[in-house]
């Protein structure tokens, strides 16, 4: 799934020293090379023909006890993240953002989401200030966040105001990234038109060479932000439709929020 902040892990990551009795990885067995993904073609085919026989959720999925929920968000949150987690699925922490333009249409895009606040109201992510989605995010301060674990049909829904946090918050959590990662938020233009590839890796040996340089480089554009939840659904899918959907809602400030929670029809 591209997503347009950082990889999972960048190519240029400091691999873990091997343990002590390990072989060398020239003498380690190399494991067979990942079979490549394949478009199928097999001529035109209308979109209903694709997906005939292909029912979503038709497996067994987790069930969901919506009346032990906790009375925050927060917590049932990290809980269904560490179960994506143990379930194996991948990129579980990858998730929609989507914001409006000055014109007011929908926009969206797969960020990667870098923690929950400890009260669950506060949702953080990163994105480069100058990019349409922080211009979109300056122009209008309000966003929703979607989360969907395929593997055990369940979705998270969360809407509210977002907040920018401060440069030094933003050059300290820049710091945690991989040299890949701050290798591409140093080339920056995120969005606009590109003439070729060529030009793009020149840009990144360009920005290899500064972050060499200077290992503290931050990008002029790199911001920190807070979703600060105002409602928050959970949502676990079911095959025959019985979906069970926990809406929360905040009714107090975010500085001491209180939640209300609502069931709702499938």
């Amino acid at each position: 799934m591209a997503a347009e902040e950082e990889g999972l892990t960048g190519p240029d990551e400091t691999r873990p020293a091997p343990e002590p009795g390990s072989r060398p990885a020239a003498e380690a067995r190399p494991e067979p090379p990942a079979e490549p993904v394949r478009e199928h073609r097999s001529g035109p085919r209308s979109v209903p023909e694709l997906l005939l026989g292909r029912p979503p959720m038709a497996r067994p999925l987790p069930s969901f006890d919506h009346e032990a929920a906790p009375a925050e968000p927060g917590p049932l949150f990290v809980d269904w993240l560490a179960t994506a987690l143990h379930a194996g699925v991948l990129d579980p922490q990858a998730f929609t953002l989507s914001t409006v333009d000055s014109d007011g249409m929908p926009d969206a895009r797969v960020l990667v989401l870098r923690d929950v606040d400890a009260a669950g109201t506060g949702w953080n992510f990163s994105a480069d200030a100058d990019s349409p989605k922080g211009r979109q995010l300056a122009d209008h301060p309000a966003a929703a966040l979607t989360v969907y674990w395929p593997q055990l049909g369940r979705q998270v829904r969360v809407r509210g105001a977002v907040e920018q946090a401060a440069d030094l918050v933003a050059a300290a959590e820049f710091a945690t990234r991989s040299p890949a990662a701050r290798v591409g938020a140093l080339v920056g233009r995120q969005s606009e038109p590109l003439g070729s590839f060529d030009e793009y890796d020149e840009a990144v040996a360009v920005a290899r060479r500064r972050l060499e340089a200077h290992p503290d480089a931050v990008a002029p554009g790199h911001a920190v932000y807070t979703l600060w939840a105002h409602e928050v659904e959970f949502w676990q899918g079911d095959a025959q439709r019985r979906h069970i959907r926990l809406r929360y809602t905040r009714t107090g400030p975010v500085s001491s929020p209180e939640w209300s929670r609502t069931l709702l029809w499938p």
